[in-house]
């Protein structure tokens, strides 16, 4: 059975060194044709006035399977047909050497991000979205930073993405005083950086209102990031205006603000951008565009070699051989 097993399992990658023996597989045609000439010129004509007796009478298994010594010797012409061929499987061996990128989320969890305008809400499409695109960047180390009224670390850059991806999961409200404490946020996503050797370290800050509260300001984390050589992405999210929130009595429109400037101005200081996100699918696209320009840079070196794979095929094709002469000279032989 592991040799069947084997012999599949080198199917999946097969390649021919001489395909041209293909060719002559084209000889089944005659092969077959002359069969049924054969075995029509056999049979005996006699005349009656009806077969209804015959048609009755219950068939043998040789006369049910006396086609079995035909399928038998084309299974054995394909078979050694394909071993002439020389089928060969390849092993190949990639070297990846990446210049790797740090990064680090920075998320807004102030009740702001409660807002409707995004389904479910701000916070539950920024999650789905960062999460996209955390498994789009498997070569990356990244890193999750939390803020509201304070900031915390949910996660040190790593390379361990399912960890990453099911502590991202479990950010949610009411977990910090909330406000909103952009130069704390953005201080402790650059503090995640701090020790870094990558030779790009980049953070994507998402925020959806005005900084009022930390202890860190803005304009300062952002010069200590200009400073450490770190480019920082800045994202806009929600729109701006009355918004739909949640509230004890129902869902209720309530003012929403977004300082623009803010965030235009720490992204320009560090090298960054300043995006706007007023849907899901805004946002999304951010996201895609900043994967684009931040690309890992990967080098590969493919190595590969090739092993003839011959012997299975004419072992195959040996058996299926003796297997007809076994049926057509023992079995159904004919007699003289």
């Amino acid at each position: 059975m592991q040799f069947i097993s084997d012999f599949f399992q080198i199917l999946k990658d097969v390649q021919f060194a001489n395909p041209s023996w293909f060719f002559s597989l084209f000889i089944l045609i005659p092969l077959i044709g002359w069969q049924i000439w054969q075995r029509r010129k056999m049979n005996a004509t006699l005349r009656v006035s009806t077969v209804e007796p015959f048609l009755q009478t219950p068939r043998s298994w040789k006369q049910k399977l006396r086609w079995l010594p035909l399928v038998l010797e084309i299974i054995a012409i394909v078979f050694l047909v394909t071993a002439l061929a020389r089928p060969q499987s390849s092993f190949r061996q990639n070297e990846v050497q990446v210049e790797g990128v740090d990064i680090v989320l920075a998320l807004d969890i102030s009740g702001s991000m409660k807002a409707m305008d995004f389904k479910p809400n701000r916070l539950g499409v920024t999650k789905k979205v960062a999460a996209e695109f955390i498994k789009n960047r498997p070569s990356d180390r990244i890193g999750l930073v939390v803020y509201a009224g304070e900031a915390y670390t949910q996660c040190p850059v790593t390379t361990d993405h399912a960890t990453l991806l099911g502590l991202l999961e479990d950010v949610d409200f009411d977990r910090i005083e909330d406000g909103t404490a952009i130069g704390d946020g953005l201080g402790t996503a650059i503090n995640r950086l701090r020790e870094s050797d990558a030779k790009s370290k980049i953070i994507i800050l998402l925020s959806d209102g005005v900084n009022n509260r930390g202890y860190l300001d803005p304009y300062a984390s952002a010069e200590i990031a200009k400073h450490m050589g770190i480019k920082v992405y800045t994202i806009g999210c929600g729109k701006k205006g009355l918004a739909p929130f949640p509230t004890p009595y129902g869902v209720q429109q309530m003012e929403s603000e977004i300082d623009e400037v803010l965030l235009q101005n720490i992204a320009k200081e560090t090298g960054g951008e300043y995006f706007r996100a007023t849907n899901s699918q805004k946002l999304s696209e951010v996201y895609d565009e900043i994967d684009k320009m931040e690309k890992t840079i990967i080098n590969e070196t493919v190595f590969e070699h090739a092993n003839d794979e011959v012997m299975p095929f004419m072992i195959f094709g040996l058996v299926f051989f003796g297997l007809f002469l076994f049926f057509r000279y023992f079995v159904f032989r004919i007699n003289p």
